[in-house]
């Protein structure tokens, strides 16, 4: 059995031509049926013709008996149930049963059919005296009942003359059985109904193939091309030919796959461009970050250049004097035995100093080497301590004193040397000018229970609003005087941060001074960016 509207449309066909059918075979058996009691009543109206005139005639030559042996042998006939006849008062005269001499009630039996109100009817139809009634033992019969006239002759007869105000003399009453007519219409149902069922199911299964063949297949096939459609898949075919609307529905389907197969190469075409242009700008975007971030590299070394160049220029001072001064101890070829002591003290200091000179030059290499961003086991502190001292003289420039507090147990991290030093350049430059003078504090830390080292940065400056605190890891924000700040500073330091696996928190109270709070994983997870390039602020 089909489903969906294939099974809608198979049940609604059959049902109406159950419906036709039923209606048909209802009036069919009805006209039938009418025939049959007509002809019965045809019947009875002939036998009751021949009663009334044979009795008509019989009474004149006065041969009650005879009449009444033809009534008797009327009513043996197999067609016939009874033959009766009631005077006006409703008496049977006769009957070919056993009712001789019976009152019945003129309100019932035939006597009903021709009288209204005690007045009787002179001319009655034939359907009016015909009725259809059941006996006792259930069987159906036909009765009807024909007046005798008191005509002329009868009144005027002189054997027995009737009063001429008496219209009707009796009736004449004949019941048929209809055993005969019941049994053909019990036929005719069983037939009709057989008939009918045949016809439906005949008519069903026909309307099923129909149903199956034009709707529910080409439907079945449409649905396959949406779905198909539905999945991209534009090349499936339309197998549906038909001259009707699923034709055109066919046609139309086919159309849509076309123009959809049209559209989705040019939407294919149209995001390849936009992602060939999305590349590209993202590969001019990242060198151009690359040499943003090289900028701020480049100002900071400018800035390290700086105090560098102070920091060297005084043991370079002091290589100078002490060297002078051994070259005029020198002056006359040798040196002076009293002055040997002397010598000896100024060479000292001319080693000192020179080694303080390559020391500095040294951590200022190792900052300033442009490495690639691989990653190895170092100590932390040993990191900030380096880092603290290439930037001292910086500090002492503004009058800002380093306070470090760094832990003991701090366990060795993985991480990229150059990159960590930038992050705390970058934190403590900024915390010192924040002041004109006063202390930055840097501390170090281990929390065992997350495996983190955490590196925490604290000035007393000027603090920073909330309105700035939302973008201070934006590229190029800034709240420095123009050309004294890039703005990159904390956005490489946040994409360092990132890259590591970690995290920075800052808390700033205006007027007291800003936390910077970086946490470190000692082991960073394998998921990490090694490109910094990649986290450049929260926002990139």
């Amino acid at each position: 059995m089909p489903s969906g509207i294939a099974r809608k449309l198979i049940i609604y066909l059959t049902l109406m031509v159950i419906i036709v059918e039923g209606g048909f075979v209802f009036v069919n058996i009805k006209s039938q049926e009418r025939r049959l009691l007509n002809e019965m009543v045809l019947s009875a109206e002939l036998v009751s013709q021949t009663m009334v005139s044979s009795t008509w005639h019989a009474m004149l030559e006065d041969r009650r008996n005879s009449v009444y042996q033809m009534m008797e042998n009327v009513g043996q006939q197999k067609n016939v149930e009874k033959v009766r006849i009631f005077n006006k008062a409703g008496r049977i005269m006769f009957s070919s049963g056993s009712d001789d001499g019976q009152i019945v009630d003129i309100s019932a039996e035939a006597c009903d059919l021709c009288h209204a109100k005690d007045q009787p009817l002179l001319h009655v139809d034939v359907s009016s005296r015909t009725r259809i009634f059941r006996l006792p033992d259930g069987d159906r019969v036909m009765g009807m009942v024909t007046p005798i006239y008191n005509e002329r002759s009868c009144s005027q007869a002189g054997c027995h003359a009737h009063p001429e105000n008496i219209n009707v003399l009796g009736v004449v009453d004949v019941t048929m059985p209809l055993d005969r007519v019941d049994q053909q219409m019990a036929d005719l149902r069983f037939r009709s109904v057989m008939l009918s069922m045949i016809t439906v199911f005949v008519v069903a299964f026909f309307v099923i193939l129909f149903v199956r063949r034009f709707v529910q297949q080409p439907v079945r096939k449409l649905i396959e091309v949406a779905n198909a459609v539905g999945t991209s898949k534009f090349d499936h075919p339309v197998d549906v030919v038909a001259d009707d609307e699923l034709g055109e529905l066919a046609c139309s389907f086919v159309s849509m796959q076309n123009r959809i197969q049209v559209s989705n190469q040019r939407i294919q075409e149209f995001t390849d461009t936009l992602e060939r242009r999305v590349e590209e700008r993202t590969r001019q975007l990242r060198k151009t970050e690359n040499k943003l971030i090289q900028s701020d590299r480049l100002a900071s070394l400018g800035q390290l250049s700086a105090s560098v160049a102070h920091e060297i220029n005084n043991p370079l001072g002091g290589v100078i004097n002490f060297s002078k001064l051994m070259k005029r101890l020198l002056q006359d070829g040798e040196i002076p035995k009293e002055r040997m002591a002397d010598f000896r003290q100024y060479l000292d200091h001319v080693v000192t100093e020179t080694v303080r000179c390559g020391n500095i030059v040294r951590d200022l290499l190792v900052f300033a080497r442009n490495s690639t961003p691989s990653r190895a086991r170092y100590d932390f502190n040993e990191i900030v301590r380096r880092t603290l001292s290439v930037i001292h003289h910086r500090l002492e420039l503004g009058e800002v004193t380093p306070h470090l507090s760094l832990a003991d147990d701090l366990p060795e991290i993985m991480c990229n040397a150059s990159q960590m030093q930038q992050i705390i350049t970058n934190l403590v430059i900024n915390a010192a000018e924040t002041m004109e003078d006063g202390i930055v504090t840097v501390v170090t830390r281990f929390v065992p229970e997350q495996r983190v080292v955490q590196l925490e940065v604290v000035d007393t400056g000027a603090g920073i609003s909330d309105e700035n605190l939302r973008k201070i890891y934006d590229p190029f924000f800034s709240t420095k005087e123009e050309g004294k700040g890039t703005g990159l500073g904390l956005a490489v330091v946040y994409g360092i941060v990132e890259a590591h696996g970690g995290k920075i928190v800052v808390q700033s109270t205006v007027g007291q001074g800003t936390t910077f709070t970086v946490t470190l994983p000692v082991d960073p997870p394998a998921s990490a960016e090694e490109d910094p390039l990649l986290h450049i602020g929260p926002g990139a």
